[in-house]
């Protein structure tokens, strides 16, 4: 490989990328952390002076930071973003274009993944979003001829590679993609940074790779951390129920996000506390005996469906993990970061179809073993994000731990179909693929990325991909997450609905659905049965309607028994189960930031005063009541959290009343 071209000024490299290009710059950028902030700062601030050379760029998931806003919120929100991101972290210029819907005519940005509800009001962002399955994405760069790539990458300590570290998903891929076309190599840069940490393997490139490496001097702003969030009760209810279908010896895939945290916590829980994890599972009402085996079903076991037809699949054994798991996952998170460290993430795969075959038969030598525990992984992914604790874990890994995790195409970690499926089928064994969607409807279908009117809240990623392989491989199941309620403009509102606009996973490709009311088996099911199903683990408010509106459409029979939920007069609410986990928060088995908290004690209970507010205010009535018992009760003495937010002293008259309602909240936890 010829050696590349080396900057240590950013400008520079823009430069060269035009000396190399001539007319418009069709340029290539990693999702998420992998995305070179200040390079393309850079090189968007050469585009917006020349107008003659139009710029498209090809990225997704343009992590931007939290603004400050307004009110209590703004109180909050500047401080903590200013220690947990940093001043001096480069905001992308062409995100704040979008927002404010002021991007130049001659330079155009396409997203196939929108940060979670950052830019449903960005029109430009709207109309160039392109919904593709993660692993069609190297394709499409070809179809547009993307004639650069520019990413971020780690250097080796004490050698010459680099690493692509965080993101080996999609440049490997859409170069071979680009080149297969017939088209030209895309001009490749990499911006070292000495933040992001070193993961070799697959990850790693010879320099060459690149045609030039930037090395900007410091000081080198923070790598972007995910806010970990507190965990609710729907939350974990879901996590736990999860976490019973999942097998020891088997595979595992999990998305981001609070659902995705409580399941890593039950897992955790299972391995390290195995009897008070059966005692959530129990109040849950998934019945085991007292060695922990499953006798009975799920889903506070009344809504178990009587008829054969209906009947849930039972449970996983629910014991501690003896040969663990192998983890397989788009996106390597915190949960997994938890999983490796208690033991539950072990299992190790190699690329060596023979040696699989015997360890899948028994036959596996001695020698096998052994090169199985020195060579094998037990963790792939195609990138990584997570919080600052996360990367200073992965910063630190002993080198065996770092010889473990496999950093691999999106082609290879999301689908079966690339010239080794016989070898990832062996691997992916009893694999379970747990995803999040914002709704599903009873004949289940999955909403998970767009709304009713078509604007995008995020996009489809790999989940498609997770859904059909599941359906591909043997024993494996796709289970699709969901709180059952959200509240809008003070409105409950039911997820589990009957019909919707829009659909990102369709009801032929249904598998198991879980609310925080349970497991709804779906696989191969008639609509009818998947109707009592999905009523079965909606809200006790909305299953009525949905049943009514399933006799209507003459999907279910006039006569057909109510669920029995609603026989027995609402199981399905939230005040029950808040009852049901009760003894379990107070306890500490289930605690606000199972996975690390990056707010302090007294941001935490900040945290649970400014939610309060948010969910007592949504509406003119119930602003004006949460303001009168403000006004009207006695303040409290959190003096740290006033401190905290400024409000010791109020000035005038907003200040003042702030610090009533705050003050009011602190103290209905009992903290004030």
């Amino acid at each position: 490989m010829t050696a590349p071209a080396r900057f240590d000024s950013l400008d520079d490299a823009v430069a060269f990328l035009y000396e190399r290009l001539p007319g418009p710059l069709h340029v290539g950028a990693p999702l998420g952390l992998g995305k070179p902030h200040r390079l393309l700062n850079a090189l968007y601030a050469r585009a917006e002076r020349e107008t003659a050379r139009p710029l498209h760029l090809y990225t997704a998931l343009s992590l931007d930071p939290p603004g400050a806003g307004k009110g209590l919120e703004g109180r909050f929100v500047g401080p903590f973003a200013q220690r947990h991101f940093g001043d001096d972290f480069p905001r992308l210029r062409y995100v704040q274009a979008l927002k404010r819907n002021t991007l130049p005519a001659h330079i155009e940005i396409e997203e196939f993944y929108l940060q979670s509800g950052a830019l449903l009001n960005a029109v430009a962002a709207q109309r160039r979003y392109a919904s593709l399955n993660y692993t069609h994405v190297a394709r499409a760069l070809a179809d547009r001829g993307v004639n650069a790539i520019v990413q971020k990458v780690a250097a080796e300590p004490g050698g010459d590679r680099l690493s692509l570290s965080c993101n080996t998903d999609l440049t490997c891929d859409a170069v071979d993609a680009i080149v297969a076309r017939g088209l030209p190599r895309p001009v490749l840069i990499a911006e070292v940074d000495p933040q992001l940490p070193w993961l070799g393997g697959s990850a790693a490139v010879d320099p060459g790779f690149f045609d030039a490496v930037v090395t900007p001097a410091g000081p080198h702003p923070k790598l972007f951390g995910l806010p970990r969030q507190p965990v609710a009760d729907a939350d974990y209810a879901i996590g736990f129920y999860a976490s019973t279908l999942v097998r020891d010896g088997g595979t595992l895939q999990i998305g981001i996000g609070t659902l995705a945290d409580a399941l890593c916590h039950a897992l955790a829980l299972r391995q390290t506390d195995n009897a008070a994890y059966l005692r959530v599972v129990k109040a849950l009402g998934v019945e085991v005996d007292e060695a922990g085996a499953p006798v009975g079903r799920t889903a506070f076991s009344a809504n178990d469906l009587s008829l054969g037809r209906n009947a849930m699949a039972p449970v996983a054994p629910l014991g501690p993990f003896s040969t663990g798991l192998f983890g397989c996952s788009e996106m390597i998170n915190e949960g997994f970061r938890r999983l490796v460290e208690v033991g539950v993430i072990k299992r190790k795969v190699v690329d060596d179809l023979e040696l699989m075959r015997r360890l899948d038969d028994g036959s596996a030598s001695p020698a096998d073993h052994a090169r199985l525990e020195d060579e094998g992984e037990f963790l792939q992914g195609g990138f990584y994000l997570g919080s600052p604790d996360f990367y200073q874990w992965l910063r630190t890994l002993s080198d065996e731990q770092r010889r473990g995790i496999g950093m691999r195409r999106i082609s290879e970690v999301n689908e079966l179909y690339g010239g080794n499926e016989t070898l990832e089928r062996l691997q992916r064994r009893d694999a379970r693929f747990f995803n999040s969607c914002m709704m599903a409807t009873a004949l289940g279908a999955a909403v998970s990325d767009t709304l009713d009117d078509g604007r995008v809240v995020s996009g489809v990623g790999g989940q498609y991909n997770f859904v059909a392989m599941a359906h591909a491989l043997p024993n494996a199941r796709s289970v699709l997450m969901l709180r059952s309620t959200r509240e809008s403009a003070g409105t409950v509102r039911s997820n589990v609905v009957w019909n919707y606009a829009q659909a990102t996973i369709p009801r032929h490709l249904r598998d198991v659905y879980i609310t925080e009311y349970g497991i709804a088996h779906l696989r191969g099911k008639t609509d009818e049965d998947c109707i009592e199903a999905m009523c079965a683990i909606a809200d006790t408010r909305f299953a009525g309607a949905l049943r009514e509106a399933a006799r209507a459409s003459g999907k279910l029979a006039p006569g057909a028994a109510e669920p029995a939920s609603s026989a027995r007069g609402g199981a399905n609410t939230p005040e029950r189960l808040r009852d049901l986990l009760a003894p379990f928060r107070a306890d500490g088995t289930l605690p606000d930031y199972p996975l690390g908290s990056d707010f302090t004690e007294v941001e935490q209970r900040l945290v649970k005063a400014l939610g309060l507010l948010k969910a007592s205010t949504t509406t003119r009535a119930g602003t004006a009541r949460t303001v009168l018992r403000a006004l009207f009760s006695r303040p409290g003495h959190d003096r740290e959290a006033m401190q905290r937010m400024d409000l010791v002293r109020p000035a005038g008259l907003g200040d003042k009343l702030q610090a009533r309602l705050l003050s009011w909240a602190l103290a209905q936890d009992g903290q004030g």
